[in-house]
């Protein structure tokens, strides 16, 4: 058995170690001898979505989402939707969740259009959302997630889409309506930096899983020893949970 993993933009969107979330996924595969081959996409390169089993998009400021509307335009959105109309995981974080959305409009009323692949998009604030915090993933049957947010955007959500769960402590999409991440066929967005995966090993195998099945039809995951992933979820979910009673 084996995985194709395509790794877009991994030269420009690796905003606070997003690359992590990758290493994380190809060294489970390999505990377990499935063979994880990662391919990186950047600008200039052609994406041929059906290579590929499982797509991730790390996040990036917004000069370098600026950077990508001319390369991300046409061919590559194209491809992406396919993709994702197929059934394809993707894992897409901040400024990658954003350009699966409609379009991005800065604080001072520019607006840059996005993909369209998701049914959302955001609003830059001059306000930062910044820190540690905590949701649940609706997905993993309500399980606490733990990460680390920095974003001025301000996601909204269609009525196409849904969360992947609800804040318990920090802003998540907006501040305001509760709401974190994106979930959409098998499309996972959220703004969890820091990394995400390696400190959720659930939410990391949930995503193999969803792309083997999809793959080849079944697939059994062996159980590994995630005592010090686990260790070092419980110590953030803990201490956030203490400063949500405080």
């Amino acid at each position: 058995m084996e995985l194709n993993i395509c790794h877009l933009y991994p030269d420009i969107l690796n905003l606070y170690g997003d690359q992590g979330n990758v290493l994380c996924l190809r060294q489970r595969l390999r505990w377990r001898g499935i063979e994880a081959n990662v391919t990186g996409v950047s600008i200039g390169q052609t994406l041929h979505a059906a290579d590929y089993d499982l797509f991730f998009i790390g996040g990036g400021q917004d000069f370098e989402q600026e950077v990508l509307l001319a390369d991300l335009a046409g061919a590559k959105t194209a491809e992406l939707k396919s993709a994702i109309e197929d059934g394809k995981p993707f894992l897409a974080i901040c400024g990658g969740y954003q350009m699966l959305g409609a379009y991005y409009e800065t604080w001072d009323g520019k607006k840059c259009g996005f993909t369209g692949a998701l049914d959302l998009y955001t609003v830059g604030q001059k306000e930062r959302m910044i820190g540690n915090y905590l949701f649940t993933c609706d997905d993993l049957n309500g399980a606490a997630i733990v990460g680390f947010e920095n974003h001025s955007g301000r996601t909204y959500l269609g009525s196409r889409v849904r969360p992947m769960g609800r804040v318990l402590y920090g802003s998540g999409n907006n501040g305001k309506d509760g709401t974190e991440g994106v979930r959409y066929q098998n499309v996972f967005g959220t703004y969890s930096h820091g990394c995400l995966l390696p400190k959720n090993p659930q939410l990391a195998d949930l995503l193999l899983r969803t792309a083997l099945e999809r793959k080849y039809g079944a697939a059994q995951l062996t159980p590994l020893d995630d005592t010090l992933e686990q260790r070092a979820h419980d110590y953030m979910e803990q201490r956030l949970r203490r400063a949500i009673k405080a």
